[in-house]
């Protein structure tokens, strides 16, 4: 390539990653009310459900479909084996398949959280558009079972899905990758603030001898 040609390809690149790093900061959380509400009001009420549920009282509950069932599975494992709060993915493919045929593909969420969900448990609702039927006939199912529910939604600002959780966390961005990578930020985030992370000391990478006063925290390997 030409030098004009890769200072042209370094500039895109350049654009693309300060347009998804201003994303995060800029995500709209609301209430059940639709009020707007800081980040920083949001992490201590989730942090104060993931402190209740690894003491034995309830489970998160995550659905999403495509990228946002990989974001899905992914955090209920983390969720379960690095915080300790117990969590479960609806995407076994029996389950899907099955529910699918006998139900109707919008039903595949709905009709496991009638199954398994209990009154103290916190579904976790990711959609790209906000507008999956599976994803809002899920929240539906959730709510009749007296679960909270936190919803992560993008693309369109009047999405279904928004209007729908106790709490909601909205990218602001029409770009399906963004909002996929910006889901799986904010949800990790969640936890790793859960879990102790600092600027100071960070979670992962800081020694086996941590601070005085601060709790050693067990590290996975994945």
């Amino acid at each position: 390539m030409t030098k004009n040609r890769v200072a042209a390809m370094q500039a895109r690149v350049e654009d693309y990653f300060t347009e998804l790093a201003r994303l995060p900061e800029q995500t709209v959380v609301t209430d059940g009310k639709a009020a707007e509400m800081a980040m920083a009001d949001l992490f201590p009420i989730m942090i104060g459900h993931f402190a209740r549920m690894r003491d034995g009282d309830g489970k998160l509950l995550f659905v999403g479909n495509g990228a946002s069932a990989s974001i899905a599975s992914h955090m209920a494992l983390d969720f379960s084996k690095n915080g300790k709060v117990p969590a479960l993915a609806f995407n076994d493919a029996a389950a899907l398949t099955a529910l699918s045929n006998d139900e109707g593909y919008d039903q595949v969420f709905a009709k496991q959280i009638e199954y398994f969900a209990a009154e103290t448990d916190l579904l976790i609702a990711i959609s790209s558009s906000g507008n999956s039927e599976n994803i809002v006939k899920a929240v539906q199912a959730a709510r009749a079972k007296g679960c909270g529910v936190l919803t992560l939604s993008g693309l369109g600002a009047d999405n279904k899905l928004r209007q729908l959780g106790d709490y909601n966390l909205f990218v602001p961005s029409g770009e399906y990758g963004f909002v996929e990578v910006v889901h799986g930020g904010l949800i990790h985030a969640l936890l790793d603030i859960f879990m102790g992370w600092s600027a100071r000391t960070g979670l992962w990478n800081r020694s086996d001898t941590p601070p005085a006063g601060e709790p050693v925290q067990k590290r996975g390997v994945a």
